[in-house]
């Protein structure tokens, strides 16, 4: 649609909340969407500086726009969230990791079976899960089988079958595995006695369980029945045992869920974890594609729903990394800045960067980029670093002949030169040639603006020239909190020596490394791009300065005054003799002249 068919149609959009629906040839619906000011959300689409591609192959695609009023913005949600799972719209944001795990079914039977399965059948059963775990699920039944009775034959228990006597009990009942309901001797409500302790434990609250089996061991101790008691003692020791082993977190949190997420240019990547009486009991990472320019918000409110839905939680809080809109408006938000339900979030998020680092790996092995894939892993092993440096940045000062200072920057991805993110810096906040100073403005400036922007940090930096700068750079580096959040290294421009911050002694890796030859392509990559830039301005004049406009002085003797003397100001306070023993007398009478008329 052009802008042009828009504005004919725009007067009829109401400033109003509710949703608007976009639609292509052949009435195909492309794009669901929610808005408070439906007008102003739609404009949106259509204003001149629309500047992602697919934005704006969306618009292209737009022959027709329905929307629906709402009362509120609430309602709106709620109606997006219906019209998306219903339509699946090509352009709305989808979870593309659709693998089927498996859940635990509580089947809907005269005292029901409870198994392992992969499959989600629409007949009244009840289906716990989603499970990532297969290991673990099963090692919880097996747990649930030791401690709480349950039938596992597919005899159908319907009461006029027991009635008529037509079982038999199994090897199961002698060996205390199940209570014999198929000759009457446990009635369906004492079987559901017993199937309340196993939902309990498959969602986590393996404390309710516990207090139940204390208070009958009390009971048979109080009539003498010992041996029962020792029974029922062990199971608790063993309930007790995996809860202990299963607990990351305290369990004062309660219950509640986790969210993270990460975002690239076309992908998204959020993990969710469920916390359940002190221990997780779930967690996922989901990839998610984004069809336009949607936000982090946007996204993880979008998961958060169909993540909550899928996984059956009804937890009442929701951590998460920022602020979420979702459908259950009873539902606890909470972005917590320290303490364990940070922790928490600290540990999801790097869950999701472990994941998002597996695909990137994937993808690089499936192009056949394994020699960069194996320079990357021997990096990572020399270096200590906590996860694949898919993701590196290398800065470098550079000036001419001591003067006019410039630094740049070089990024790595997955091993090879990233262009679009090299980026490089004139010296703004620095009096003079001050490598230190210089190196703490441009990590400041670069790591400022990754802040700003939302977008991810390299898993290691790399400071060309040692110590000294090195030094500078994690002082900005901590005062933008980021300290800890990647690894930061300098590297010696003699024997390309590495430093680690605090380090004595430098690494110093073998010439054949491949992990040596990387950091040498980066550092080579780092000072052909300062010293092309270096040039570039030169040869645009960009350097002339306040001396070169002085008549009678040209760049060459402009060049020496300021290696003797590293700027302007300071030349301005000294005195003709000063300046005599660099330039002559003639010049230093000029100059001497020409700041102090």
């Amino acid at each position: 649609m052009t802008r042009e068919a828009f504005s004919k149609i725009v007067l009829s959009i109401p400033h109003q909340p509710g949703c608007y629906k976009y639609y292509g040839a052949n009435d195909e619906l492309l794009y669901v969407g929610k808005a408070k000011d439906l007008r102003k959300r739609v404009t949106s689409y259509f204003n001149k500086n629309v500047g992602n591609n697919k934005t704006r192959r969306l618009v292209s695609l737009i022959e027709r726009i329905e929307f629906t009023v709402t009362d509120t913005e609430h309602d709106a949600f709620l109606l997006e969230n219906s019209l998306i799972k219903h339509d699946r719209p090509r352009y709305n944001i989808e979870l593309k990791d659709d693998k089927t795990y498996p859940y635990v079914v509580i089947k809907k039977e005269h005292f029901p079976r409870v198994f392992l399965t992969r499959r989600v059948i629409r007949d009244g059963s009840e289906y716990i899960g989603p499970f990532t775990d297969v290991g673990q699920v099963k090692e919880l039944l097996g747990l649930i089988r030791q401690n709480i009775p349950l039938r596992n034959c597919n005899l159908n228990l319907a009461p006029r079958n027991i009635a008529k006597g037509k079982f038999k009990v199994c090897l199961e009942y002698h060996l205390g595995n199940c209570m014999g309901p198929c000759e009457g001797l446990q009635s369906e409500a004492d079987y559901d006695s017993s199937l309340q302790q196993v939902r309990h434990v498959l969602k986590g609250n393996v404390g309710e369980v516990i207090k139940s089996l204390k208070m009958r061991m009390t009971e048979l101790a109080a009539e003498l029945q010992f041996e029962k008691a020792a029974v029922i003692k062990s199971k608790i020791d063993t309930l007790q045992n995996y809860h202990s082993k299963s607990a990351v977190v305290h369990p004062h949190l309660g219950d509640l869920d986790v969210a993270t997420i990460l975002s690239d240019e076309g992908n998204a990547y959020v993990h969710f974890m469920m916390v359940r009486n002190g221990g997780v009991i779930y967690a996922s990472t989901v990839p998610i594609e984004k069809k336009l320019e949607e936000t982090d918000t946007e996204v993880l409110s979008i998961a958060l729903d169909r993540l909550r839905e899928k996984s059956g939680s009804n937890a009442p809080e929701v951590v998460v990394p920022l602020p979420v809109d979702v459908t259950d408006k009873a539902l606890r938000i909470t972005i917590p800045k320290a303490g364990d339900k940070k922790k928490l979030l600290d540990l999801s998020l790097k869950n999701a960067e472990i994941y998002r680092q597996e695909i990137r790996r994937k993808a690089m092995l499936h192009t056949g980029e394994r020699d960069d894939v194996q320079a990357l892993e021997i990096l990572q092993e020399a270096l200590r670093l906590p996860a694949l440096p898919l993701h590196i940045e290398c800065f470098d000062n550079s000036n001419f002949q001591g003067a006019y200072p410039v630094s740049a920057m070089v990024c790595f991805r997955n091993g090879q030169p990233s262009k679009k993110d090299y980026r490089h810096y004139h010296i703004k906040t620095v009096t003079g040639i001050n490598d230190f100073a210089s190196m703490a403005e441009v990590v400041y400036r670069r790591y400022k603006r990754v802040q700003e922007e939302q977008v991810s940090l390299p898993q290691l930096v790399i400071i060309d020239g040692g110590k000294g700068q090195l030094g500078a750079a994690l002082e900005s580096i901590e005062k933008l909190g980021l300290a800890g959040r990647m690894t930061v290294v300098g590297l010696a421009k003699r024997e390309e020596s590495v430093f680690f911050p605090g380090d004595r002694e430098p690494l110093q890796l073998s010439y054949d490394n491949p992990a040596h030859l990387l950091i040498r392509r980066i550092r080579d990559e780092v000072h052909r791009f300062g010293i092309s830039f270096h040039r570039q301005q030169r040869s645009k004049g960009t350097f002339k300065n306040e001396l070169e406009g002085i008549v009678g002085i040209g760049e060459k003797t402009a060049t020496e005054l300021l290696q003797a003397f590293r700027s302007v100001s300071k030349i301005k306070t000294l005195t003709e003799r000063e300046l005599t023993r660099v330039v002559g007398a003639k010049k230093a009478r000029i100059v001497y002249t020409y700041f102090n008329e």
